[in-house]
């Protein structure tokens, strides 16, 4: 074999395992990453603010007037 052969094939392996690498990273990162919890909507029934707040919350103060809204059904 030339030395080019050589040289072509040491730097697509090089690339290749480090490519390789890179995504087993990326998978590992995605899977024991933590996860988004699902946000609740709201809609003020005083003001009409949409806006967000967390999973469990049954009922929430409006960040702009301080009603107190039931969360939206879609």
């Amino acid at each position: 074999m030339n030395p080019d052969a050589l040289l072509l094939i040491y730097v697509a392996v090089t690339l290749g395992g480090l490519c390789g690498v890179g995504i087993f990273s990326e998978l590992q990162r995605r899977r024991f990453g933590p996860a988004h919890p699902e946000d609740r909507v709201f809609r003020c029934t005083k003001c009409g603010l949409v806006y967000t707040d967390d999973h469990d919350a049954d009922r929430s103060r409006c960040t702009q007037c301080g009603k107190l809204n039931a969360p939206v059904d879609f």
